[in-house]
């Protein structure tokens, strides 16, 4: 197997921008769960203005699966039941490299999975109260029953994007382990082993101003008093 992965060669796959976005998510979700579960005043101040910016990363994220570059786009890895169940036969059980230069099937629908659970877990979170001295930026704005009903939300949706971060981090170790793929240091380089055309790639300046203009928007709705 690994001569066959040393065989295809190595296209440009992840751009910049999605690769800033990766990692700075990575670091403000580890960012979030551990000021959530460590509380305190000054712990939580840090929780709710993380939990903003990943809002705006996960706004951005969807603006750009419809604007970016080629495996950027929703439209590249978003596969029906039909294609999910040929990969999981012919590649993950056969052992076989990815067809898919971007996001594999499976890849794919993880990838919507976690942007829909943070875009609930940051939604909710904008109206959640923790009862002592925390609330959501909107919490004032409904009834403190309300408020309570999507803090029990917010708890629930934190219980499964832990899931989905134990599925994801699973999936891409047995792909190493298991493949011979490695999924990391692509999200690093950008560059990726894999059969196919060269990709075309959105705009850094037009990342930024999306991005700038998501975080620039929800900070002064939310935060700036």
């Amino acid at each position: 197997m690994a001569n066959i992965m040393s065989e295809r060669p190595k296209r440009r796959t992840w751009d910049i921008p999605i690769r800033v976005f990766h990692w700075t998510l990575v670091g403000l979700v580890g960012l979030s769960i551990y000021t959530g579960l460590t509380g305190g005043l000054k712990e939580m101040d840090f929780h709710v203005k993380s939990g903003v910016v990943i809002l705006s990363l996960v706004l951005f994220r969807l603006i750009w699966g419809v604007v970016g570059g080629t495996h950027a786009r929703f439209t590249d890895f978003v596969k029906g039941p039909a294609q999910v169940v040929q990969h999981v036969q012919q590649e993950i059980l056969a052992g076989k490299p990815s067809a898919s230069a971007g996001h594999n099937p499976l890849g794919g629908w993880m990838v919507l999975a976690l942007l829909m659970v943070l875009l609930a877990l940051t939604g909710t979170g904008l109206f959640a109260n923790d009862d002592i001295f925390t609330e959501g930026p909107l919490a004032s704005k409904v009834s403190k029953a309300v408020s309570d009903r999507l803090t029990t939300f917010h708890h629930w949706a934190g219980y499964g994007l832990f899931a989905l971060i134990g599925l994801h981090v699973c999936a891409v170790f047995s792909y190493l382990l298991l493949k011979k793929e490695d999924l990391i240091t692509p999200m690093m380089t950008g560059n990726k082993v894999s059969s196919g055309e060269d990709a075309t790639f959105g705009s850094p300046l037009l990342a930024a101003a999306i991005w700038g203009a998501s975080l620039g928007v929800l900070w002064w709705l939310l935060l700036v008093k």
